[in-house]
């Protein structure tokens, strides 16, 4: 068993969460926005915190951020759209747009809407310019390195396909459209070492130098890890704003103009907001091997099969047991998915690792913590499974902000043609 954080305590208390699997049923995600405020609060230093709503893009999550004075990141139409009916207003650069593509849709709505866009290629400031001169651009660089808690969370260096490798070839294109350079922004991927973001300090001072143009913004990208083991610490935030604040003041120096320091975060703010709760429906030992089998998959969940990513996982019984009783065995945790693959606990190369934990029976739960970036946000129909549940806990109380998608509705796309 993991000890669950304090703020987490009171959301998770046991009659809370039975009483939600009897009204919602399981599988369902639930999160903690005390925990989103929490982390929002870590950051207020930063002239702007941009939220990476692609890590959990709920539309009621995205009025939480709005409340709190936070900005939004959006990477395609439908998160713009999001925004937007989340009530943030396309302007001040409430929206930005961060692409490596520009689509003809998208494309009309960031010129109709005036939001501006981080280019990551030369193609798309081409065709924005040709359609929009003057429109507020940055520029998204890849430093020509990278890092990550695995090598599908890498955006920066020559194996990523994310950003622009000559940033003065983009310039020259800007200058050339008449295109308005706002910002600089580099993004070197998620779960990132501290020390490898330290450089993207010294890369974004080494890039707004050699440019030489005055800008309004940098952003220090997000990336930032969230601790999802006991073992694991959180970044020191304090630390890590000191250095990028004194690479603002060295950039606003050389270029003689006041700028601006975003930070664009994803899971740092509601990784650790989120539980995913599933039913055991069957224990059975396969050799050395006793597998826990749940109602929630990879197709609710796919960061483990995924990434090999590690998840605390604790349990909830149905009827109230003396637990020091109960003895501990190995258990891998894995899903309904007809798939050898649909395992939650696994090494970062994908074999199976068991975990110590409670003996179980069916009928009792498993709740996946730290489970509000990347969770629902990533999750999908396969094997024909729908959509699960969203509750949020705010004030005290337990809200529904998206409910279970029904089978018919799953279908309707193909059947109401």
């Amino acid at each position: 068993m993991c000890d669950i954080p304090n703020i987490q305590k009171k959301m998770l208390k046991r009659n809370n969460i039975l009483k939600l699997i009897k009204k919602y049923k399981t599988p369902l995600w639930v999160y903690n926005s005390d925990v989103i405020i929490k982390q929002i609060k870590k950051l207020k230093k930063f002239d702007i915190i941009r939220f990476a709503q692609k890590s959990c893009s709920n539309i009621h999550i995205l009025k939480l951020m709005k409340h709190y004075n936070v900005k939004i990141d959006a990477v395609s139409l439908g998160e713009i759209k999001r925004a937007m009916i989340a009530g943030f207003e396309p302007n001040n650069n409430n929206i930005v747009f961060t692409s490596d593509i520009l689509e003809k849709k998208v494309l009309k709505e960031v010129i109709k809407k005036k939001i501006p866009v981080n280019a990551g290629s030369i193609d798309m400031l081409k065709q924005l310019g040709k359609k929009s001169p003057g429109h507020a651009v940055w520029i998204r660089i890849n430093p020509k390195f990278g890092n990550g808690h695995h090598i599908k969370t890498n955006t920066g260096g020559d194996h990523s396909k994310h950003g622009i490798w000559n940033p003065k070839q983009a310039l020259s294109i800007i200058q050339k459209y008449k295109l308005n350079l706002i910002g600089l922004h580099i993004h070197i991927g998620s779960g990132v070492n501290i020390k490898n973001l330290y450089q993207v300090c010294d890369s974004m001072k080494k890039n707004a130098i050699q440019l030489n143009t005055k800008i309004q913004f940098i952003s220090a990208g997000g990336g930032l890890k969230i601790p999802y083991s006991q073992e694991e610490k959180e970044a020191n935030i304090s630390d890590y704003f000191n250095k990028w604040n004194n690479t603002k003041k060295i950039i606003s120096s050389i270029l003689k103009c006041p700028i601006q320091l975003e930070i664009e975060p994803g899971r740092f703010l509601v990784g650790q907001s989120g539980i995913l709760i599933a039913k055991i429906y069957a224990v059975k030992t396969i050799k050395k091997n006793t597998f826990v089998l749940i109602n929630a998959g990879f197709n609710d969940l796919i960061r483990p099969a995924l990434y090999g990513s590690y998840h605390q996982i604790t349990v909830l019984y149905k009827n109230i047991k003396n637990i020091h009783n109960i003895p501990i065995i190995r258990s891998v945790i894995a899903g309904p998915l007809c798939e050898s693959g649909d395992v939650f606990t696994v090494k970062d190369t994908g074999i199976i690792l068991p975990r110590n934990l409670p003996k179980v029976s069916p009928g009792d739960y498993i709740i996946i913590h730290n489970t509000g970036a990347y969770g629902s946000s990533m999750s999908s129909n396969y094997n024909s499974r729908p959509f699960i549940p969203e509750i949020l806990y705010k004030k005290k109380k337990f809200k529904l902000i998206r409910r279970r998608q029904t089978i018919q509705e799953m279908l309707s796309l193909e059947t109401s043609l």
